[in-house]
This record gives structure tokens, sequence and C-alpha cells, in this order.
């Protein structure tokens, strides 16, 4: 039960924790430092390790888990990403540190064989408890978003962090699969989970948990909870969590979402902006003629109902059309950049040269918070209210990417936090690496 002083203390970290990530998303802004490209492992052969570690959640908690570790390392949730090229053979062997049987199950794979294995669970051979080892290989079929998780005990492994995701990437580069309708500019992973602490404490108490009373209390993509999503791949302080979550793009590029169900609840994922276009579901591309017409039977929408154990491809664009004032802040009689998003002849709704429809003072009195740049028009600053703004440094759009219920968007009933990052749309010339 918690009392009063719990929740006061939570929200007080919470607050402490929202006021470093401000901060540090101000420098990630500056040194563009944030990935473009998923952040993963690539090759052929991989090493991981089930064992014990200690996730941290955004309002400064601790929660005990089981994760997947590369080479010897630290357990991480969500496990190694792990990248791959279609028609690899791939082998990941498997060391078990942990007190009971655990192994990896490879969904959306081929000719999955094992060696080496202690004990046959039910959906994986297993790895023994305190040391056991097995070996698996795959054939990498087809190019899409998957994910592997542990296919032992599932409920209660996956519950505890045992799971990861696998991306198999096609031939052609700067492609989801092998068409072009499937090209983009940035990706981003997006791997959707939820904890509840308090199976997580009976498990490092040795007891074995009632999965039936589960209710989940922490909402993470790819392993943290808001606000820690916005930071950086890699920080220190969160040695089992060391992807971050932050997406950036400029006006007219193509965003691949790559959307996983890592945990056992369903997440409502909310896009503002602009509408994605779901472009395949579980590594098969949405194409009326297979092998021809690529993605052409892709859905729009602006809310992704990510199911359990499911993965999903999204196209994101954001273009600033039809908006009714010109959002790069060109004055009537202007001349047109012709290598400007804005001027593309394809693009003749970007209202170029028309003034906001509102004034300044207007702006300062609708707009507020950390993100605002002091001016309505993308890629520049402007006078800032007393107290308001200063962390959008290269004046971007930030809209918020979150789950759409409610309770998601919490820490342990503190809110803000939970299932949610940000997207940034920048200007033209800010460098996304």
């Amino acid at each position: 039960m918690k009392t009063a002083t719990d929740t006061a203390l939570r929200h007080v970290s919470a607050l402490r924790r929202m006021g470093i990530s401000i901060l540090l998303l101000g420098w990630i802004v500056i040194g563009g430092t944030a990935q473009a490209v998923i952040n993963g492992t690539t090759g052929v052969n991989f090493d991981l390790t089930a064992k014990v570690g200690y996730a941290s959640m955004g309002d400064g908690a601790t929660v005990y888990i089981w994760g997947y570790a590369l080479n010897g390392g630290a357990a991480q949730i969500p496990g190694p990403t792990l990248i791959v090229n279609e028609g690899d053979t791939v082998t990941v062997t498997l060391n078990n540190d942990l007190g009971e049987a655990a192994s990896i199950t490879f969904p959306g794979q081929l000719d999955v064989t094992s060696t080496g294995a202690d004990s046959q669970g039910y959906l994986a051979a297993e790895a023994g408890a305190g040391g056991g080892q097995v070996e698996y290989t795959f054939t990498a079929g087809e190019a899409g978003t998957y994910q592997y998780h542990s296919g032992s005990n599932v409920a209660q492994q996956v519950e505890m962090g045992l799971s990861g995701a696998l991306v198999v990437r096609p031939a052609a580069s700067g492609q989801a699969y092998d068409h072009p309708s499937t090209a983009f500019h940035q990706e981003y992973l997006f791997f959707l989970s939820e904890f509840d602490p308090h199976i997580h404490t009976a498990v490092e108490a040795g007891q074995t948990p009632d999965m039936t009373s589960r209710r989940a209390q922490y909402w993470m993509i790819n392993g943290r909870s808001g606000p820690d999503t916005f930071f950086d791949d890699g920080i220190p302080w969160l040695p089992h969590q060391p992807y971050g979550a932050m997406a950036r793009t400029h006006p007219g590029e193509q965003v691949l979402m790559r959307v996983i169900g890592g945990g056992l609840d369903l997440h409502p994922f909310h896009t503002h902006g602009q509408n994605f276009r779901v472009i395949a579901r579980d590594g098969r591309m949405r194409e009326t003629i297979p092998g021809f017409s690529g993605a052409d039977a892709g859905i729009s929408d602006f809310t992704l109902t990510v199911a359990p154990g499911q993965t999903y491809d999204a196209i994101w664009s954001w273009e600033g059309r039809g908006i009714g004032w010109d959002i790069f802040g060109h004055a009537p009689g202007d001349p047109c950049d012709p290598a400007g998003e804005e001027c593309n002849p394809a693009s003749p709704d970007y209202d170029h040269g028309k003034v906001s429809p509102v004034t300044m003072p207007e702006q300062q009195f609708l707009t507020f918070g950390g993100f605002w740049s002091g001016s309505p028009f993308l890629g520049q600053e402007g006078p800032l209210p007393v107290g308001e703004g200063g962390l959008n440094l290269d004046g971007g759009y930030f809209y918020m990417w979150h789950s759409h219920n409610e309770e998601e968007l919490c820490n342990y009933d503190v809110f803000p936090g939970g299932l949610m990052t940000m997207m940034i749309v920048e200007a033209p010339g800010v460098p996304i690496p």
C-alpha cells in the first residue's frame, strides 16, 4: 500500500528527474548527438547471457530485472538489438546465470535449430539454471522488424525483461523491405513494454509471483519510462537501459518507425503532428501483389494499437502543408528557394509567403513551456516570455509521441512519465546524425 510519504517522495523525485531530463535535452539538441539510425549490434554471431540487474524508472525508483546481456556485459532491457542481413545464417549463444532454466525463441525466422541444450522447454531449447548454455542457429529469411524473447516460463520471464528486438535488413540500403516504397531517411525503434514492480519484488525475494494478479505500474519505451526517454543512448547512470527514444527529422523526410509489442499488455501508441502509414506487420510488407506492388496496402492512422508479441513498421512524415501560413517565415513577395521543400512543385499547398494569422503577443499567450522557441516559424527564434522556453535551440517543432491510455503516462501514478517521448521536426540544414 502506498503511503502519503511514498507519494510525496515520488512527486519530488519525478520533478527532479524531469528537470535533469530537460537540461540534457537542451544539450542533445545543441550537440546533435541523438541517433538517427537504430543503435544495435550487427553481425551473424551473438553471445548473450541471461542475468539479473536493476532498472531505474522515471520517478527515481529501481526495479529488479532479468535481462539479456551482450558479451558478458550488464543485463539490459530490452535485450541487445540484433541487426542482421536478409539471408544470413545467424548463431546466438545463450548463457544462463539465472536460478531457473531460460531460453530464446525467434518468431518469424527460418530453420531454427539448437545444440547443447540442457532441457527442452515448451517453446525453445533451454539453458539450465546457474551456468547452462545453449546455441541457436537460424536463417534470417525475410527483411523486417522482429522480436526475440524467452521461451521458458514465458509470462514471468518476459515480465522480468527477457525480450529484445531483431532487425533484418534487405539488400538495398535505406529501405525497410525489398521495395523502394519502404525507403526512409531516419529510423527509430519503439519497443513498448511495462512492469508490475510487485512481481519483480517477489522474484527478487525468491518467491513465485501470482501472475493472475498482475497490474502494471510502469510503462516504457526502449526500456525507459518518461522522462528518461528524452536522454541519449548509453548514458552512464542508466547502465541497464542503454537505448533512448528521442526522434528527429526534417520536413518532407520519411521516418521509419519500428514498433514492437515487447511486454504482456496492449498499448495504443499515438503520434502527434501527422498520420503514419503502416507498411508492414510481423515482418511482412502490406502489398496486394507479393513481390511486385510494394507497400501499396499501407494503412494510414494516428494511433497504432500495439499488441503484445507483434511488430509493426510504419512511415511518418511531417510536411507542414495546408496550414494557412508559411512555416519558414517567408514574407509576401519573397523569392521561393528552388531547393526548398516548400517550393517543391509537387507540394503546391505549402502556403509560400503567407504571413502567420496571429501576432506574436497572442502567440506568447497561447504557447507555453520549455520547448517554445519564441517564433512560430520553423528554424527561427524570437523573444520569450519570462520564465518560458530556452530548450528549443534550433527552432524545431516538438511533438509528443505517447500512449493514448492516460494511465500509461504515469510512473506509479505520478504524472508525467511512462510511455512517452518526443519527435522534433528540425529546420532544413539542422544536422541529424
